[in-house]
């Protein structure tokens, strides 16, 4: 097992490099000049210009730049925003409202996905698994604003059930709303592979074997057949995950989530290669991180598997 995390961990080396340095590639390679963009339309002096130049480096070649960053990121140093303000606040500040809404959405998701697709799965052809088969379609054709102007619309204004916009705190209590909205959308598809895999997982031998032995269904099912058939709803759910962490920028500047998708996205318009760059690197971390975490989980889930 450490044998694994330990080469694991050594994969973590060439996807960063190549990561920050395609990302910083693209940002670099954007048309324009962003401290020019920085003056609007208003003409600063030349002198001003070069020192501005000079302070983020972009007066440099690109290898140049590109070796300073990984530099400044060894030794925590993350850089400078346009605004003056040190890339690693702009970290601090975006990331705990995004952490906070993947995790609501995630458990919404993994809720709803696991009980009815468990209960669907045991119920395979019936009117309860036909009807919960076109609902899930429904959810995975209407896109995610489409849901999220409906549910601000009817939940958030007509209702009032939850607060329609998030304030600049971002307490959890505000971002319910947008996390359902993101659960519901990624629910669907969940929700179907855990229904496929308990279907799949009733046909199996050891499920046969449980039943032969006389345990009782309300043993078999959530010992053998829930716990073997999570695999693929892990699987998912960690990528979601991910993917959330990234940054649902459309639900975030629906809701005005004060987040990593409203932040990224202003930063690649300004053009800002350390805040951009240094965004995907959290990211990429986070990304590596999770699909760690889910590898060892499924030891945990399948006793066939063994990591050696």
């Amino acid at each position: 097992m450490l044998r694994y995390v330990f080469f694991r961990v050594l994969q973590v080396i060439p996807v960063l490099l190549g990561t920050t340095f395609l990302i910083y590639f693209m940002v670099f390679s954007m048309p324009g000049d962003p401290i020019a963009a920085m003056f609007g339309e208003r003409q600063p002096s030349q002198a001003l210009l070069d020192r501005l130049y000079e302070q983020y480096n972009l007066d440099k070649p690109f290898f140049v730049q590109y070796l300073l960053y990984l530099k400044g990121i060894f030794v925590g140093d993350f850089g400078m925003s346009f605004s003056g303000e040190p890339v690693s606040q702009v970290l601090a500040r975006a990331f705990p409202p995004t952490l906070k809404l993947a995790v609501i959405a995630i458990a919404f998701e993994l809720i709803f996905a696991v009980i009815i697709g468990l209960y669907s799965g045991l119920k395979k052809g019936s009117f309860f698994d036909n009807i919960n088969l076109i609902i899930g379609l429904l959810f995975m054709s209407i896109p995610i604003f489409v849901i999220a102007f409906i549910a601000q619309y009817f939940l958030g204004i007509e209702l009032g059930w939850f607060r329609p916009t998030v304030s600049g705190g971002a307490p959890w209590g505000e971002l319910l709303l947008p996390g359902l909205v993101l659960g519901v959308s990624l629910y669907a598809t969940s929700m179907r592979l855990t229904r496929a895999s308990v279907i799949d997982t009733l046909n199996q031998d050891f499920v046969r074997t449980a039943y032969a032995k006389g345990l009782p269904r309300r043993r078999v099912v959530p010992v053998h057949v829930l716990r073997n058939s999570m695999i693929p709803t892990i699987t998912n759910t960690a990528t979601d995950f991910g993917t959330l962490m990234v940054g649902a920028t459309v639900t975030e500047g629906i809701f005005n989530v004060p987040g990593v998708g409203n932040v990224l996205f202003n930063a690649i318009l300004r053009g800002e290669n350390a805040t951009v760059v240094s965004f995907v690197t959290v990211m990429v971390l986070i990304y590596l991180g999770v699909n760690l975490f889910i590898d060892l989980l499924y030891a945990v889930l399948d006793p066939r598997i063994r990591y050696v």
